[in-house]
């Protein structure tokens, strides 16, 4: 899959966001968890991706929708704009 530069931003931005889970990204991009975790690993630099991978597994993230409260209901933050089917709907 070739991603045009826009796209590839918009992902690892929200693979960044805390309270962005990996079902969003698929939703809208098409890429699967492990699709995401490579893209990061080759895009990253090392320290970068070792960081990046701690976040996700250390608690405070909220990328699997399994670990996330059950009273969050939604892929956003409530201040975002609603997300269409639009893959660059936060800009």
């Amino acid at each position: 899959m070739v991603l045009d530069p826009t796209d590839l931003d918009r992902i690892i931005e929200m693979a960044w966001e805390d309270r962005t889970p990996f079902e969003a990204i698929e939703y809208q991009f098409g890429l699967s968890e492990s699709q995401v975790v490579a893209l990061m690993r080759s895009t990253l630099k090392r320290s970068s991706f070792e960081l990046w991978r701690k976040r996700v597994h250390s608690g405070v993230s909220q990328k699997h929708l399994a670990k996330r409260n059950p009273e969050i209901s939604r892929f956003k933050c409530s201040r975002q704009r609603h997300i269409t089917h639009n893959k660059i709907s936060k800009r």
